[in-house]
């Protein structure tokens, strides 16, 4: 009796398996209609991506998603956050089914997730004390002073550039956020904050003990001025739904309502042509 009690378990543990990797398996449409709703993650940084004290998103990734996945038949969506570090990590063990956080399209992170095509185009800044008193305009004076502190969140393509660019990781330090960077700048554990230039700009109006550095030089990496391309990132089983994605997200981009939503979050019109500039498959080869 035992032994068919035994037996009968191994079996039920066996199907409930196969059910698990069957749905695992299956196309990311079918899993959200099945689910009822789609899963996307955001890292809490403005105005790239956001979740409001209401649990409403915001910001340009979120507003666009929004978007092309309602024409895709898709209104519900539930939104995660997480950090940016997570991100990839998060994708890869199927915590969410996508990313919408402005992630910059870089090649080592097209090895580990499928990406959309370009959504959005952005440049650099420096987060500083008010007064700029170590007079940081780039990151260049990291290299001049080796005394000088970088803070850079944790998995964010700013320390790709400041490597890039030769600054040791001991002038550079890893924030757990960008609302740290704050704090970090402000008592001195850092002497600068590197960012996107809006999120430098959005988080320094936030404090009169900081104030974006100005005027700033873009880093350069490999003779050219830096410029990140942010897409929308997917596990790499939801290919057929990232096909679909992109080709929706294609026809919204022909649109006014596409440049409204990046406009309205501090993007420029030649911001929005720069997005469209780019393939996907350029920027994952580098090309």
């Amino acid at each position: 009796m035992a032994k068919r009690t035994l037996r009968v378990l191994t079996l039920t543990a066996i199907t409930v398996l196969i059910g698990a990797l069957a749905f695992a398996q299956s196309s990311l449409m079918a899993q959200v209609k099945q689910r009822g709703y789609i899963r996307i993650a955001v890292a809490n940084e403005i105005p790239y991506g956001y979740v409001d004290a209401n649990g409403t998103a915001h910001g340009i990734a979120p507003d666009v998603a929004t978007a092309v996945l309602k024409q895709m038949g898709i209104t519900d969506i539930q939104w995660i956050v997480t950090q940016f570090g997570s991100l990839i990590p998060g994708l890869k063990a199927n915590r969410f089914d996508m990313v919408a956080a402005g992630q910059n399209i870089l090649p080592a992170r097209c090895q580990q997730v499928l990406f959309s095509k370009p959504n959005s185009s952005y440049g650099e800044g420096l987060m500083v004390k008010a007064g700029n008193p170590d007079n940081i305009h780039g990151y260049d004076a990291f290299l001049n002073n080796h005394n000088l502190k970088m803070g850079i969140v944790s998995g964010a393509d700013e320390l790709e550039f400041a490597h890039a660019m030769g600054i040791p990781d001991n002038q550079l330090v890893m924030l757990p956020a960008n609302a740290d960077a704050l704090s970090a700048v402000a008592t001195g554990r850092i002497d600068a904050y590197a960012g996107t230039g809006l999120t430098v700009q959005r988080l320094a109006k936030n404090s009169s003990q900081v104030v974006p550095a100005a005027p700033f030089t873009q880093p350069v990496v490999n003779g050219k001025s830096v410029r990140s391309y942010g897409g929308f990132s997917f596990n790499k089983d939801h290919a057929a739904f990232v096909q679909q994605f992109d080709s929706t997200l294609a026809a919204f981009q022909q649109t006014p309502a596409w440049t409204k939503i990046l406009t309205s979050y501090g993007l420029t019109d030649q911001d929005a042509q720069a997005a469209l500039s780019k393939t996907t498959q350029e920027l994952c080869t580098a090309q």
